[in-house]
């Protein structure tokens, strides 16, 4: 786990933003034809009109999420699904504390 990639990921607010709606995607995002909320996480494209930005500014977004391990990308059909990794959180949570 490389804290520089963690920092960087939380340094911005529109990262922490989609963090937080994926914590409880059942609230936040509407059904989708494809791939469960929960299970398989939200279509980028939900959560791009929920952000107001491109595709691909998301995809940016995305990319530092999922390079620092905070969220899991998947693949069903073409699109990409995003959920939290709650393990990997935790322990980002704990060497940040350990940091301070």
């Amino acid at each position: 786990m490389e804290l520089a990639e963690i920092f960087r990921a939380l340094a911005n607010d529109k990262r922490l933003q989609i963090l937080e709606w994926l914590k409880d995607p059942v609230a936040h995002f509407p059904p989708q034809v494809d791939g469960d909320l929960v299970e398989d996480g939200v279509c980028g494209l939900f959560i791009a009109n929920k952000l107001d930005v491109s595709a691909p500014t998301l995809s940016e977004h995305m990319k530092v999420l999922v390079n620092a391990g905070l969220v899991t990308p998947k693949r069903i059909k073409q699109w990409t699904f995003y959920k939290r990794d709650e393990a990997m959180l935790s322990q980002a949570k704990k060497a940040i504390q350990s940091q301070v």
